[in-house]
């Protein structure tokens, strides 16, 4: 499998290669994204190559690869600065080894909602963080949706933060997730996404922590028991370039890239929020337990979690953040 992946991440890379000597005419851009068909990031893609194409009157294609056929995030985004691919829809966290400053976004309780989430990552945050990423090799065109996180395990529901406190849970690979579950005393496991249904299935690990979309859309639901609305993570999707393969459009393409991109995301963002609640509804109807717990407890644990990020990203760059996050709080 590891051979076929490389081969054809090679032949993409040569095709990039070959498209750049022909500028002129017609271009086929490679888009990779790790969400299933049946997703609405994928039905986001879809949207947004198409009308690209449309407006372009067919100079620009895609060839789309979902489902994290050409890779892990980690590996992609690297062809994707290198050029070996063209694009990429990625959650923020897989920026972190490229320019630290993006690990704030991690930061566990710091937005009120949806709405006051894409107000800063739109606005102040996009205009400080953009211009870091382009110096990695990275334009971000636009923040797509990935959700809220929230918490399942099968050893008992959870109202409260001295709940979680002794549960194995499954975090990513990311210091922001795994000091959050830390700080209500949680024991981390670091189990990968594709061994993770199997591993919550054979009580390898009590639990773990995802939008609802990831746990209803992979499934993860049918081997949990209990579900607890924590919301304790906000994460959003990066719509992004590589530098190299952003050179190669024109002024007018570019623009037109990024008005889809933006037009695309607005799409799976409604999309996304809008089904929570079915969501919700299904994973109940499932025999999933669901509860809501108060989030102000668990807010007031989470300094140890704050000061973890700060250390990472640079006391200043969290300063800053935090800042942007209270100017765009609304009453």
């Amino acid at each position: 499998m590891q051979a076929i992946r490389f081969t054809l991440i090679a032949a993409l890379a040569a095709f990039a290669a070959s498209a750049v000597a022909a500028h002129a005419g017609p271009i086929t851009l490679t888009f990779s994204h790790g969400t299933p068909t049946t997703h609405p990031e994928h039905v986001a893609a879809l949207q947004f190559a198409r009308r690209v194409e449309e407006r372009t009157h067919g100079q620009i294609k895609f060839a789309i690869f979902p489902a994290g056929q050409l890779g892990s995030e980690n590996e992609v985004l690297e062809k994707v600065r290198l050029g070996a691919l063209d694009m990429a829809a990625s959650t923020q966290n897989y920026l972190i080894k490229y320019e630290k400053a993006f690990a704030v976004i991690t930061m566990p309780y710091v937005f009120d909602n949806y709405a006051h989430a894409h107000r800063v990552l739109d606005g102040p945050a996009m205009a400080w963080l953009a211009p870091l990423a382009k110096k990695q090799g990275f334009v971000m065109l636009s923040n797509w949706e990935w959700g809220f996180r929230n918490l399942t395990n099968n050893q008992r529901p959870i109202n409260q933060p001295g709940d979680v406190r002794g549960l194995k849970i499954r975090v990513p690979p990311v210091l922001g997730l795994e000091a959050t579950m830390q700080a209500l005393g949680a024991q981390i496991s670091k189990i990968s996404f594709k061994d993770l249904y199997a591993a919550l299935s054979q009580g390898r690990v009590d639990g773990q922590e995802n939008p609802l979309n990831v746990i209803y859309y992979n499934k993860l639901y049918e081997v949990q028991k209990h579900l607890a609305l924590t919301r304790h993570v906000y994460y959003n999707q990066v719509h992004l370039m590589g530098a190299k393969s952003w050179a190669r459009l024109t002024p007018a393409q570019q623009t037109i890239v990024r008005e889809e991109s933006k037009a695309a995301g607005d799409g799976a963002r409604k999309a996304i929020i809008a089904e929570e609640d079915e969501l919700i509804a299904k994973m109940a109807a499932a025999g999933v337990k669901v509860t809501r717990p108060d989030p102000q407890p668990f807010r007031a644990m989470m300094e140890p979690a704050h000061q973890k990020i700060k250390l990472l990203a640079g006391e200043e760059n969290a300063r800053k953040f935090l800042n942007m996050v209270a100017d765009e709080r609304r009453p």
